[in-house]
């Protein structure tokens, strides 16, 4: 009974200050100045990971220690998300922001300055907690402050962090590392960042304190979420590379975060004030949305993923050759994210059947690409990656729309912590799959080469360059495996649209 009679007073305790604030330029520039943010924050993951190799090469460090600076920085920004709108909502949403972009920025420009490994890894892991403190900010002002008619335009400015920002993390990790510094792959962030206080700092209203809330603050959900979201995030990024539960150090991070996590959702479910509100995944449109949110994911992720990894090891490609590649996706969003949402933004358009027609298009992107050959180059991408330029926006802002529509002031702060943590999980997901069914296929094609080769007497297996053509081959199979396997994906999550989510309508619908 307690419990119960406690949970009404939940939503209002969360609640962001009720003043309305007047829409005008000044708050149009505080959300471009998180936007900004939030970009840096992407581009500063993505860009660092793909830059490794040099990294490492500067530093003298091992494949084993790049990828621990990888998997700590991945763990902390995810668990930062799942706590950041608390904490707006307690300090005030432009304090916390301002904070976050300026302890981002300066752990940005000491982690290449680092003395050791200990003390580089220290400095990533506390830039996670920056960085991943920033997303849910976008989604809390575009939420707060838009007016209905031009929402869905605030959400179409979140999408770019799925969209446009991950495509980028390629050309400019080529630019650093092949035309100025490794260094640069970090200190990238710290002039945008300054930008985007000065935005933030000049366009977004100061709330008052609300320090009362540390009466009933969650502790038993922290010290339980903490170190859940943790350990899972580890054991996904770092469980291939080590074989799983034969490691102890997985069993370990798998095991205990799963079970912390268990015991966290319970918590979370009767306590007054919680990070999450578990009774919002009755609403069946968040619901859907969350489960084809991971799906989507895994095929952004596969579309990076992939003609990178292709092109570099069957033709030998830098991050700067494969840059075109990236960018003719990339660019175009900055037009076709708008067009989408004004798309979905008229009351006669239904938006389950835009992210219909968005899953169909990475699909049809995916089966396409899935009939390539060692022949190809990155020209050869080019068409496949056009359907891509509409078909990612159209499958990110109608799950947007369906998580937000019909949220209230009181419900913005837990949609967001919804929302994000589960992008964040996703990703980390989409990338221990995809390094699964990698290893998986190069295995099984490796093996039956080999035996295709034995059996076939008339092969002069002595050529010294058999063994890497035999490699190059597998690699040509197992990426279009890959490629069938996303196109899978992505038609899956079009069978649960006619099943789980309901209409909606856009906020307010354009005339």
């Amino acid at each position: 009974m307690t419990s119960l009679a406690a949970a009404p007073a939940a939503p209002a305790a969360a609640a962001a200050p009720a003043t309305p604030q007047p829409f005008g330029p000044r708050i149009v520039i505080g959300l471009l100045g998180v936007l900004l943010a939030v970009l840096c924050a992407g581009l500063n993951e993505m860009v660092t990971k793909v830059a490794m190799a040099d990294i490492r090469g500067a530093l003298h460090i091992g494949a084993d220690e790049g990828s621990w600076l990888v998997a700590l920085y991945s763990a902390t920004s995810v668990s930062a998300m799942a706590f950041a709108p608390w904490c707006a909502a307690t300090f005030s949403l432009r304090r916390f922001t301002l904070c976050a972009i300026g302890a981002f920025a300066m752990l940005g420009l000491l982690c290449p300055l680092a003395p050791n490994l200990e003390c580089l890894m220290l400095l990533r892991a506390a830039q996670g907690f920056a960085g991943g403190a920033l997303p849910p900010m976008l989604m809390s002002v575009a939420l707060r402050f838009l007016p209905p008619n031009i929402k869905l335009y605030g959400l179409a400015g979140y999408a770019l962090t799925a969209t446009f920002g991950p495509s980028l993390g390629t050309p400019l990790a080529g630019l650093w590392t092949e035309y100025v510094s490794w260094r640069w792959a970090f200190w990238q962030i710290i002039g945008p960042s300054l930008l985007a206080m000065a935005c933030v700092s000049w366009g977004l209203p100061q709330d008052p304190l609300r320090l009362e809330r540390f009466r009933q603050f969650d502790w038993r959900g922290l010290l339980l979420g903490l170190p859940a979201i943790c350990g899972i995030v580890i054991g996904l990024s770092q469980g291939e590379r080590l074989d799983w539960f034969e490691s102890p150090v997985i069993a370990v991070a798998l095991g205990g975060g799963l079970l912390l996590l268990v015991l966290f959702l319970i918590n979370e479910w009767s306590h007054p004030l919680p990070f999450f509100k578990l009774q919002m995944l009755a609403n069946r449109n968040l619901t859907h949305a969350l489960i084809t949110l991971g799906g989507v994911l895994v095929v952004l992720s596969g579309v990076l993923i992939i003609p990178s990894s292709f092109l570099a090891q069957v033709h030998g490609y830098r991050p700067v050759h494969t840059a075109p590649v990236m960018l003719l996706v990339a660019l175009p969003q900055l037009l076709a994210l708008p067009l989408t949402a004004a798309l979905c933004n008229f009351r006669a358009v239904d938006c389950r059947w835009v992210l219909a027609a968005g899953l169909a298009l990475l699909a049809a992107s995916c089966i396409g690409a899935s009939q390539l050959t060692g022949e190809w180059i990155r020209s050869n991408f080019y068409v496949l990656q056009l359907l891509q330029i509409f078909g990612q926006p159209m499958a990110v802002i109608p799950l947007l729309m369906l998580a937000t529509g019909g949220m209230t002031p009181q419900d913005g702060p837990f949609a967001s912590s919804w929302f994000n943590t589960i992008k964040g999980l996703a990703s980390v997901v989409a990338g221990a799959l995809i390094d699964v069914l990698t290893t998986h296929r190069l295995h099984y094609h490796s093996t039956m080469l080999v035996d295709a080769l034995g059996n076939a007497p008339q092969i002069d297996d002595s050529l010294p360059d058999l063994a890497s053509r035999l490699h190059q081959q597998a690699v040509v199979l197992a990426s279009a495996d890959l490629y069938l396997y996303m196109a899978g994906v992505a038609l899956a999550m079009v069978l649960l649209i006619p099943i789980v989510p309901t209409r909606i309508y856009p906020p307010r619908a354009v005339a």
